[in-house]
């Protein structure tokens, strides 16, 4: 590598008052153990420009990159320990669980560049979800509808709608329904 040669000066995530605003704000209400009140916590987000729907629950300790990045749909919740590293978009969609401890990653580095280069890739959790405990969504990821991660797993690939996929890298395990009721 030529690390000498990183630029990723074409990045701008927001202004400087605005980031270190919401880091200042992450910390106090976000990333500690203090048990804030949902609806506070609710609140902050979408004065921060996150989407966020009715009675979506965020667990203490969760550390959010930029909420403005972020769009969380009813009733999903964030476990405690979650962090979301939202250098591109992450779109939760209703009924998702996101259980203690989950990494969602949307950008990382081009290992085949000399000069480190940042990439940056949305990450799509449809209705339904289940992403287990100390488990990792790699960038670009799809998890579809219904789709279960299980406990620490790994996503490096897409998850197709109603399986259950295990390990690292995760592959499918089973259906998750048996029946259709």
């Amino acid at each position: 590598m030529e690390l000498h040669k990183f630029n990723n000066s074409w990045y701008k995530p927001g202004g400087l008052f605005k980031i270190a605003s919401w880091y200042i704000f992450n910390r106090l209400f976000f990333d500690t153990s203090i048990p804030y009140p949902l609806f506070l916590k609710r609140f902050i987000l979408r004065i921060f420009g996150a989407k966020i729907g009715k009675m979506v629950v965020v667990m203490p300790k969760v550390s959010i990159k930029y909420p403005w990045n972020i769009t969380i749909e009813n009733f999903s919740w964030i476990g405690e320990g979650v962090w979301l590293q939202s250098l591109g978009n992450i779109d939760i969609q209703e009924n998702v669980c996101i259980s203690q401890g989950v990494k969602i990653l949307t950008g990382n580095h081009n290992y085949k560049s000399r000069k480190f280069d940042l990439l940056i890739s949305d990450v799509l959790i449809c209705k339904g979800a289940w992403i287990g405990a100390f488990s990792i969504l790699c960038p670009g990821i799809v998890v579809g509808e219904n789709a279960v991660l299980t406990v620490s797993s790994v996503a490096k690939s897409s998850l197709d709608p109603n399986l259950i996929y295990a390990g690292s890298p995760a592959i499918i395990i089973r259906k998750r329904f048996d029946n259709e009721d």
